[in-house]
């Protein structure tokens, strides 16, 4: 309580407190809306997943910075149209499925894609689709097209042949004010669109299930990548997995090293000079070196890479620090004291010793928990991180190595980059007022 009431006096202790205190409460919640594997199936994507998200799409957001209304994804179900049938003999009947849209927005769509799913007893379907535009003019968009009956697409943007009957990419055209301009100089035209699907089934079959999708430039509040992912799930769960992997080594890497620290100098003799050579030796690895060797050639798992970077923390220069401290402590009074009581080695060294140095390992562990979260992120930015699992540095490397800054889609790169750095400032400002607050000599500066 007395610390608490220390940090305060400290402005940076607040913050640093408010920033960690809102990334574990991002972290709790995540977890309990996003399970565990729900977050991997997401993350991982694969067909039906992400089928109604637009492909590098920016933030929401965006749309605030800009004068233009820029379009969001437009999804349209089966039951959002009208259809009617009318029979035409010999078992046949002829469907018809118009759906009705209201387009507001300043910039054209990315996509524009129609998804089908059926009971026909054939595996394919003829169909016709036509476009009705608010200034009365009808294209055709196709004839007879083959559509499979189940899990069927057409994605209306990738038609070579309405391209050039259109002479601009189909999502344009179809919503163009003028088609006798440049493309970079189009406007789309608002209004009320409808599209119209006929063909002829057998009676009593048809498509249950039709998807009219028209992909917007702006999606949800993280943006979109190029697998259609929304990055939103990738900035959240980057929280828990990010904390909780600095934690965990920082507690694994410091507590160890601060324990042994403490016997090795209590010791003294063989023990304190063989745990001194361990760490030099350890200081002279290569550790980075070691951890790509690891990740290559036996497991990228995030727990796998865990328990090296423990492993290889033990005897980190850390443990040079605390013997100095425990030198110290190891000569005093009370310590001689309990000695003299008859008190055996183990219980002075965790009942006497290493509390007499426990205020400087708060600090300390504060401050190296940013540093492991930093270099899980650098792990996955050299492409070495988890593939499961979604991570603030797993969207840095897939922003970088499919283009994402030069194509325009800075969210994708700066936003994981802004949660890491804010991160890393939470955990330095509370370091380093704990630090103040337990090493008297800083109070004064």
């Amino acid at each position: 309580m007395r610390t608490l009431r220390e940090l305060r006096r400290y402005p940076s202790a607040v913050l640093g407190l408010s920033i960690i205190g809102i990334f574990i409460i991002v972290s709790i919640v995540t977890v309990i809306a996003i399970p565990y594997d729900e977050g991997i199936r997401l993350w991982r994507g694969g067909p039906g997943v992400w089928d109604y998200n637009a492909r590098r799409a920016a933030p929401v957001w965006f749309d605030w910075f800009t004068r233009d209304r820029l379009p969001r994804t437009m999804v349209m179900y089966l039951d959002d149209a009208t259809m009617t049938k009318g029979l035409i003999g010999d078992g046949m009947e002829q469907v018809e499925i118009m759906f009705d849209l209201e387009y507001p927005y300043d910039g054209f769509p990315k996509e524009f894609t129609l998804f089908f799913n059926g009971n026909l007893t054939a595996s394919q379907a003829n169909l016709s689709f036509y476009w009705w535009r608010p200034d009365g003019q009808v294209i055709t968009v196709a004839q007879n097209r083959s559509i499979r009956a189940v899990r069927g697409r057409y994605p209306i943007s990738q038609d070579m042949d309405l391209r050039d009957r259109l002479g601009a990419p189909p999502h344009m055209g179809l919503f163009a004010e003028d088609l006798d301009v440049n493309t970079s100089e189009m406007k789309p035209l608002k209004g009320d669109y409808r599209m119209v699907i006929e063909g002829e089934m057998p009676v009593g079959e048809g498509f249950h299930q039709v998807e009219m999708v028209i992909y917007g430039q702006v999606e949800g509040w993280g943006g979109t990548d190029h697998l259609r992912r929304d990055l939103i799930v990738g900035l959240l769960w980057g929280a828990p997995i990010g904390l909780i992997f600095g934690v965990l080594a920082a507690v694994g890497a410091q507590v160890s090293t601060f324990v042994l620290a403490g016997i090795g100098t209590w010791f003294g003799g063989k023990v304190d000079f063989s745990f001194r050579r361990l760490t030099e030796l350890n200081m002279i690895l290569p550790f980075l070196a070691i951890l790509i060797m690891i990740a290559h050639l036996y497991s990228p798992s995030i727990w796998v890479i865990l328990g090296i970077v423990i492993a290889l923390n033990v005897f980190s220069a850390s443990y040079l620090t605390y013997r100095a401290m425990f030198l110290q402590a190891k000569e005093l009074p009370y310590i001689e004291a309990a000695q003299a009581y008859g008190a055996g080695s183990f219980r002075i060294v965790f009942t006497y010793l290493l509390p007499r140095a426990l205020p400087i390992l708060l600090p300390q562990f504060v401050l190296i928990i940013p540093t492991f979260v930093f270099l899980e992120a650098t792990l996955a930015v050299l492409g070495l991180g988890d593939p499961q699992l979604a991570t603030w540095g797993k969207m840095i490397n897939d922003a970088r190595q499919y283009s994402a800054m030069y194509m325009g889609q800075y969210y994708w790169m700066v936003l994981p980059s802004i949660l890491l750095m804010t991160v890393g400032l939470g955990f330095a400002l509370l370091g380093f007022s704990l630090d103040r607050v337990f090493n008297p000599r800083l109070r004064e500066l």
